[in-house]
């Protein structure tokens, strides 16, 4: 049964709402920009315009909550998001997560109950020009650099799979097959990439198999490239596709590959960071 929320005082002295902590959803629409709520005269803040969000319930993850929370007040279909990344400010006894995450469906938004007054989607370059939430406005440029940006993790599937001495090259097919199902909740759980250590990230997953390798099937949270030639060349071709704005991470033990999709702009790391991962 879930016990009706009050406000607590951070070790800063500040009131907040939410026994176990708040969150709250950056959500973009490439075309609207973002979307932001303006709180009632009476609530807390009132008047500014902050995010959809709330409270988190016993038990439940700031993505859950904060996707939640901007279905109950602005009518924002969880199925219609994308999470793509998370910052959490701990304000000592409280903490609060935005949750940054990109619209995939369609979003009709309306003001579902008494909190706030209305819902616009701003420019991103607008968004610091509106008379913000207080701990919003401090947050907003750290957050601006991250928004409609996502993490790429590229798997080098050989290369990590030469990592474990389990006899991989008896089944090459069935040894990533079962990489890529490893990898595969990892989508949805997410990590924290060791370029962007105090951010959490739900990567978008890319599996570049070869040879004996190549005829394994994407799932759910895992993209498949088969390479046409070499894997090497297929890896580096996939960053040189991937974004400008995108985070990019390679995951190789090879050498060689590390220098080369690091000049084109990726991160590297290890297999057996990603292996500890999964």
């Amino acid at each position: 049964m879930f016990v009706e929320d009050t406000f607590v005082t951070c070790a800063q002295g500040h009131r907040h709402w939410g026994l176990h902590g708040a969150a709250g959803l950056l959500l973009t629409d490439p075309e609207r920009g973002v979307l932001l709520q303006r709180r009632a005269w009476w609530t807390h803040h009132g008047r500014t315009w902050a995010l959809p969000g709330g409270a988190l319930r016993p038990g439940e993850t700031p993505a859950e909550a904060a996707t939640r929370e901007a279905d109950e007040e602005a009518a924002v279909p969880p199925a219609a998001v994308r999470p793509l990344a998370s910052s959490t400010v701990d304000h000592g006894g409280w903490r609060y997560t935005t949750v940054l995450a990109v619209a995939t469906g369609e979003v009709r938004e309306r003001v579902r109950n008494k909190e706030s007054t209305e819902l616009r989607w701003v420019p991103v370059d607008e968004v610091a020009d509106y008379r913000l939430h207080r701990d919003f406005a401090l947050a907003w440029p750290e957050l601006r650099a991250q928004v409609g940006r996502e993490l790429v993790l590229v798997v080098d599937a050989a290369n990590v799979m030469g990592s474990r001495p389990d006899g991989w090259w008896r089944d090459r097919a069935g040894a990533a097959a079962r990489l890529r199902d490893q990898l595969a909740p990892l989508a949805s759980s997410g990590m924290v990439p060791p370029m962007l250590d105090e951010w959490y990230w739900w990567p978008r997953i890319v599996l570049v198999v070869e040879g004996q390798a190549s005829g394994v099937a994407p799932v759910p949270g895992v993209e498949v490239v088969a390479a046409a030639r070499d894997g090497d060349s297929e890896i580096v071709s996939v960053v040189r596709a991937s974004r400008p704005d995108d985070h990019v991470l390679v995951v190789t033990a090879d050498r060689e590959l590390r220098s080369r999709v690091e000049s084109a702009g990726a991160t590297t790391m290890g297999p057996r960071p990603l292996l500890q991962l999964l």
